[in-house]
C-alpha cells in the first residue's frame, strides 16, 4: 500500500502521464478526469491536516527509503507545521486553476492538463522533500512544466516571458547546487558521513565565517529570485501577464512560496550566523519591495500587471516576517504565504473571468460593472478587501502579526512597512472604483453576463477560506506554533554554540 504522503505527491503526476494516452478529441473526458484527479488529491491531503499533531516537534507522516546509498541520498519525505499548510494550499488551488481553464484553453488541451498535473507533483515534492538531493530534483523538474504553461498557452510575448522565467531561476539554482555540494562535503569531512538528509544537516553546527556566508548567499539568491525579493523581481510581471489564468493562479499561489519556504527550511537552520548577519539587509530589501511594489501597482493601466506587482509588495511582508526571527513575525510570515496564495490567486481568477468576457484587462475599458454583473462585483470587493488587509478577512491576520514582530525589532522598520498597507488600499480601491463604479462608458460592457455556475464553484471555496482565516485563524496558526518555536530556538542555539 502506498503511504499517504507519497500518494498525495505522485498521484497528480501519474494521472497526468496517463491522460496523455486519452484521445485528443475527448475534451470532455479530459476536463472531468483532470479535475477529478485534483479534487481527489485535495481530499487525500485533508487527513494530513486532521492527523497532524501540532504538539510534536519534528516531522510527521515520514517516509525514508534507501535510494542512492553510496551517494548518501535517500527518498526521505515528511511534513511539519511549515510544510503542512503549503501542501494543503497547493492541493486546494490546483482544482480551481484547472476549472478556470474550462472553455478558455482549447488548443492542445490534453497536453495542458497533463502539464498542470505534472507541475502539481513537482510543487508538492518541493514541500515534502527532506533530502537535499531529492529537493533539488523536484525544484528543477518543476521548471519544465511551468515553462510550457507560459510558453505554449500564454499571451503574445509568451516565449520571452517563459525564457526569462527559466533563465532567472536557473542562475539561482546553479549557485544553490554548488552550495548543496559544499555543505555535503563539509559535513562529510567533519563527521565522516556523507549525507543529503535535511534533519541531519540541520543539526550540524557550522563554524561562522566566509564559508557559511557564501553558502547562505548562494541558497538565498536562488530563493530570493523565486520569491521574488526586490530587486530580483523583474521576471515576475512578464510571467504573470503572459501566463494563462490557470498558470498565473499557480505561479502566484504556490510557486512564489517555494522561495519563502526555502528560507525557512534551509537558510535559517543551516546557516544561523549568516541569517542573523544578513538579516538587516533582507529587512531593507523587503521594506523596499513593499513600498516599491505598491507604488508601481498604483500606476498600472493593466489589471493583471497591477496584481502581479502587488505580489512583490505582499511577499516583501512575508520576507520581513521571516527574518524578524521572533514568534509573531515568523508565524505571520507563514500564514501570509497562505493568505497571499488565496487572495492573489482569487484576484487572478477574477481578472481572467472579466478578460474572457471583454478580451481586455485595461482598467480604462471598464466602469459601471456593478449594475451589470452585481454578483461578480460583490465577490470582487471581498477579494480586494482581503488583499489590502481588512480586519475580519485573512490578509489582516498575517500582516498584523508581521508588523508586531517587526516592531519588536525596530519601530521605524515597522512604520515604513505599515505604509505598504496604506498604499495597498490606494491602488486596490482605486482600481476597484474605476472598474466597478461610475458610468458605463463602453457599450460592450452593457452585455456582460454575471457569474456562471462554474465560476461560482471556483470562487466560493476561496472566499470561504478568506473569511474563515480572518475570523478564526487559530485553526491554521495552531498547527504551526510548535514548529516555529522549535525553529527559532534551533537558530538561536546554533548561533550561540558556534561562537
Amino acid at each position: 500500500m502506498i503511504p499517504l504522503l507519497s500518494l498525495v505527491t505522485f498521484l497528480p503526476g501519474a494521472a497526468g502521464l496517463a491522460l496523455l494516452f486519452v484521445p485528443r478529441r475527448s475534451v470532455g473526458v479530459l476536463r472531468v478526469a483532470s479535475l477529478a484527479v485534483t479534487v481527489v488529491t485535495f481530499v487525500l491531503s485533508l487527513p494530513l491536516y486532521v492527523g497532524f499533531d501540532p504538539e510534536i516537534i519534528g516531522y510527521q507522516f515520514e517516509e525514508n527509503r534507501r535510494w542512492m546509498p553510496t551517494l548518501g541520498a535517500a527518498y526521505h519525505v515528511g511534513i511539519d507545521g511549515i510544510s503542512l499548510l503549503l501542501v494543503l494550499l497547493t492541493t486546494f488551488l490546483m482544482p480551481l486553476a484547472l476549472a478556470s481553464a474550462w472553455g478558455v484553453i482549447e488548443d492542445r488541451f490534453k497536453e495542458f492538463v497533463a502539464t498542470m498535473l505534472i507541475l502539481e507533483t513537482g510543487m508538492l515534492g518541493v514541500f515534502v522533500s527532506l533530502d537535499l538531493f531529492l529537493f533539488y530534483v523536484f525544484w528543477e523538474a518543476m521548471l519544465i512544466p511551468m515553462y510550457f504553461v507560459i510558453g505554449v498557452w500564454g499571451g503574445p510575448n509568451r516565449i520571452y516571458a517563459a525564457v526569462k522565467f527559466v533563465l532567472y531561476t536557473m542562475v539561482g539554482s546553479v549557485l544553490m547546487l554548488i552550495a548543496i555540494l559544499a555543505l555535503y562535503y563539509q559535513y562529510g569531512a567533519a563527521t565522516e558521513r556523507y549525507t543529503f538528509d535535511v534533519p541531519v544537516l540541520a543539526q550540524y553546527v557550522m563554524a561562522p565565517g566566509l564559508g557559511q556566508d557564501l553558502m547562505f548567499l548562494a541558497f538565498a539568491l536562488a530563493f530570493a529570485i523565486k520569491v521574488p525579493l526586490f530587486p530580483f523581481h523583474t521576471w515576475l510581471p512578464d510571467a504573470h501577464v503572459e501566463a494563462p489564468t490557470a498558470g498565473s493562479v499557480v505561479l502566484a499561489g504556490v510557486l512564489l512560496k517555494m522561495g519563502t519556504y526555502g528560507f525557512l527550511r534551509f537558510c535559517l537552520p543551516f546557516f544561523p550566523d549568516a541569517s542573523l548577519a544578513f538579516g538587516p539587509l533582507v529587512w531593507a530589501l523587503a521594506v523596499t519591495g513593499i513600498i516599491y511594489g505598491a507604488w508601481v501597482s498604483t500606476v498600472q493601466p493593466d489589471m493583471k500587471k497591477l496584481v502581479a506587482y502587488s505580489s512583490v509588495s505582499h511577499l516583501g511582508f512575508v520576507m520581513l516576517g521571516i527574518f524578524t526571527l521572533n514568534q509573531q513575525g515568523v508565524t505571520g510570515g507563514l500564514i501570509q504565504m497562505v493568505n497571499h496564495g488565496l487572495s492573489t490567486g482569487a484576484l487572478f481568477l477574477m481578472v481572467g473571468m472579466i478578460y474572457e468576457r471583454r478580451h481586455s484587462r485595461l482598467i480604462a475599458d471598464f466602469g459601471g460593472l456593478w449594475r451589470v454583473v452585481p454578483a461578480f462585483s460583490a465577490l470582487f470587493l471581498v477579494v480586494v478587501l482581503s488583499s489590502l488587509g481588512l480586519p475580519g478577512l485573512n490578509g489582516f491576520v498575517g500582516e498584523f502579526l508581521i508588523l508586531v514582530g517587526a516592531f519588536q525589532r525596530s519601530p521605524w522598520l515597522a512604520a515604513l512597512a505599515t505604509s505598504g498597507v496604506i498604499f495597498a488600499a490606494v491602488y486596490l480601491l482605486w482600481m476597484y472604483q474605476r472598474v466597478i463604479f461610475g458610468d458605463i462608458t463602453h457599450e460592450a460592457n452593457r452585455r456582460l453576463r454575471d457569474l456562471t455556475t462554474r465560476e461560482w464553484a471556483v470562487l466560493v471555496p476561496v472566499v470561504t477560506l478568506i473569511v474563515w482565516i480572518g475570523v478564526y485563524p487559530a485553526a491554521f496558526i495552531g498547527k504551526t506554533e510548535t514548529t516555529i518555536e522549535a525553529l527559532i530556538a534551533q537558530v538561536q542555539a546554533k548561533a550561540s554554540a558556534s561562537r
